[in-house]
């Protein structure tokens, strides 16, 4: 497990029903290291999994990390940055803002990416560079008020548009590094997912849910 650069944390697992040897790793020799870990019987998705870890979070702030390791959590430091200088409430992790070492992969992802950022911020009115971003810290106060309802990977605009309505809310970005997989590796995202990000952005945005 990488070192983590914040002493006071607490490491919450979701196994969202694997079937490839995880759940016995996490019960054995990474058990140790995990605070809270806990399973779903079935696969529920990415979204269903964030919200049976958000519900269990005791700290000031949640920082949602996907375990492929796709993004760095050595990298938490710089998410807490925007929280010590700015008193931040939510901090977004950006694979297009500079700085940071990235994977050369797959275009039309980027352009597919931007795309749904660009219609997510026309909705909510932020002026984020990667809504769809992996990688984000969150008051846990805020999150765990939020009615999250999305299994999937709608959760990403379901969470932003659901936040910028928050009067008052401060949110930042920071860019990051990105050390994406190819599908042989096991990616998962599809262009399936595309399109659904695209519905959620709609019903989020302008239903009112």
């Amino acid at each position: 497990m990488h070192l983590l650069p914040v002493e006071n944390k607490q490491i919450i697992v979701v196994d969202d029903g694997s079937t490839d040897g995880t759940r016995d790793l996490l019960k054995g020799e990474l058990h140790s290291l995990i605070d809270i870990l806990l399973f779903h019987e079935s696969n529920q998705g990415k979204g269903a999994a964030i919200r049976t870890g958000i519900q269990q979070a005791t700290g000031d702030y949640v920082i949602i990390q996907d375990a492929d390791l796709e993004y760095d959590p050595a990298e938490y430091d710089l998410m807490l940055q925007p929280v010590i200088k700015h008193n931040a409430d939510v901090v977004f992790g950006s694979r297009f803002l500079g700085g940071e070492s990235h994977r050369v992969l797959y275009f039309w992802h980027s352009i597919g990416n931007k795309f749904l950022t660009l219609l997510c911020n026309m909705v909510s009115d932020l002026n984020l560079t990667d809504m769809e971003s992996c990688y984000k810290l969150i008051r846990r106060e805020i999150i765990q008020k939020i009615n999250l309802q999305e299994n999937r990977f709608g959760f990403e605009p379901e969470i932003t548009i659901k936040l910028s309505r928050i009067p008052e809310i401060k949110i930042y970005e920071v860019g990051i590094s990105y050390a994406g997989r190819t599908y042989a590796e096991g990616k998962k995202i599809s262009w399936q997912d595309g399109v659904s990000a695209i519905y959620c952005i709609f019903r989020y945005g302008f239903l009112k849910y």
